[in-house]
């Protein structure tokens, strides 16, 4: 049995962050939370978020698990504004009953056996950096306009990051007293697809603090936390394989 409410501003970032990893994805409920683990069909990307019960305005929840189409979803929380109620109840067997205000709308959940959440990586990753996610954000769009494959490098004094295009390219350096935080036992940089991390930057371009860890050619992990630190969102991406250059 699943009877939950939240404001629409919540649901809405679950459903950004997912969606911009995947089309469908079995949302977990338990007594203390939602849990949610996607990776998108290529395996660059992968998303674990989790949310707190106490995020949510009620919770009444014995253990299920429901698969969801994101663009559905989304359908319903784009109609209503930030302090807008949206409520969700499925009784395990019929439709997940969603309602917006005078909206009603019912949708059968996908099949959970056509779901199955990925393994997370183990990862141990010697560099990482903490920044205002309105400035990463800025910088990931700043990059796009230019080309698709950002180089990230750090050092103990400086996080930058570049791309280069045909006829342009952009660079952006942040010393080590503009940020929050930066941790490098050495020099390390990596190449990352924009197509995924400038759609990320839309989820936590207003998050006070975000984490990013990488090394020289490793895979990059991004952290943050939202709703007053009850919401937590893990982030995986695969490197690229580096070009000269830069």
């Amino acid at each position: 049995m699943l009877n939950v409410t939240a404001r629409q501003e919540l649901l809405s970032r679950i459903a950004d962050t997912i969606s911009i990893v995947v089309e469908e994805a079995r949302f977990d409920f338990s007594e203390n939370g939602l849990n949610v683990r996607v990776v998108d069909p290529s395996h660059v990307a992968m998303v674990k978020l989790d949310v707190d019960a106490v995020a949510f305005e009620t919770w009444e929840v014995e253990e299920a698990m429901v698969g969801l189409e994101m663009k559905k979803l989304k359908e319903l929380i784009s109609l209503g504004g930030a302090d807008d109620i949206i409520s969700m109840t499925y009784d395990g067997k019929g439709d997940v009953l969603m309602n917006l205000g005078k909206i009603d709308r019912s949708s059968r959940p996908l099949d959970n056996n056509t779901l199955n959440p990925p393994n997370l990586p183990n990862l141990d990753l010697p560099c990482s950096v903490t920044i205002r996610g309105s400035e990463l954000a800025q910088a990931f769009r700043a990059a796009r306009q230019v080309g698709d494959l950002v180089t990230l490098s750090i050092d103990q004094e400086k996080f930058t990051i570049h791309v280069s295009g045909p006829n342009d390219s952009v660079t952006v350096v942040y010393g080590h007293d503009e940020l929050q935080g930066i941790t490098c036992e050495s020099p390390a940089k990596s190449q990352y697809s924009l197509t995924y991390l400038v759609p990320l930057g839309k989820v936590f371009s207003s998050i006070e603090s975000v984490t990013i860890a990488f090394g020289e050619n490793f895979p990059l992990a991004m952290d943050f936390t939202f709703s007053d630190g009850s919401g937590s969102v893990k982030y995986f991406l695969a490197p690229r394989v580096e070009q000269e250059g830069y």
